[in-house]
């Protein structure tokens, strides 16, 4: 039940978010001060570039007061204003926005290698070095709601327990999830709803994936060329 959800203080110095090299910074959100203005500037560049909608994305989602700007706003609002009913997360059916990270460097991995994997198997993609990802490095001090204690939220496979307690909470007003990662017990996930429950992140190293064509078998941290086996 979601009354098993209670509020917990979530002060971590170091939170860790990996996502794809490919992510395209919106400058937009660095260069504007006002994140009000943001609205009526994407309009005014719409009708001259009409790819700016697309990589700005529903600015909508996010209320004003909520946006966050600045040198690497970016990497915080594009899970907000890019997310898809055909990308749906542990704690969303993908019609809103959470930026997900973990407590860890190893724990980042382990749930990005596991995204990546059913990625791989549904596409049926060749073995390979298949993607380039960077780390981002921010900081977290918040009430969360824990997870941990409620039924359903952290099965392997079935997100809808999950998804329903996402969004009954979100509703009444959350900022976001703290819980136990499922792929990697040891570690602690946070999910947090709103751009500016978390700080603007820094840029960490890169790594490749390889796939094998069934599972990720090894990483490459692209700075220093170090190849890790996935165990």
């Amino acid at each position: 039940m979601v009354s098993a959800a209670v509020l917990k203080r979530v002060n971590w110095p170091n939170t860790y978010r990996i996502i794809r090299s490919i992510f395209p910074p919106i400058h937009l959100f660095e260069d504007i001060a006002d994140p009000r203005d943001w609205d009526a500037l994407a309009s005014v560049e719409a009708k001259t570039n009409p790819r700016i909608r697309f990589e700005i994305g529903e600015l909508g989602k996010v209320p004003p007061a909520r946006r966050v700007s600045g040198p690497g706003a970016s990497y915080v609002m594009a899970p907000f204003v890019h997310c898809s009913t055909s990308r749906p997360g542990r704690f969303t059916d993908g019609s809103y926005g959470i930026y997900f990270a973990g407590d860890s460097e190893d724990v980042a991995l382990a749930e990005t290698i596991h995204h990546h994997q059913k990625f791989m198997l549904a596409t049926n993609e060749a073995p390979g070095w298949t993607a380039d990802f960077r780390v981002l490095i921010g900081s977290i001090d918040r009430d969360l709601h824990d997870m941990n204690g409620v039924q359903g939220a952290r099965d392997p496979i079935d997100y809808t327990a999950s998804q329903m307690a996402g969004r009954t909470l979100r509703t009444s007003g959350s900022d976001g999830f703290v819980w136990n990662s499922v792929r990697m017990p040891q570690g602690k996930c946070i999910g947090a709803l709103w751009p500016d429950v978390v700080s603007i992140p820094v840029q960490g190293c890169h790594y490749s994936y390889h796939w094998d064509g069934t599972r990720v078998d090894y990483v490459r941290q692209q700075d220093t060329g170090k190849v890790l086996a996935i165990t």
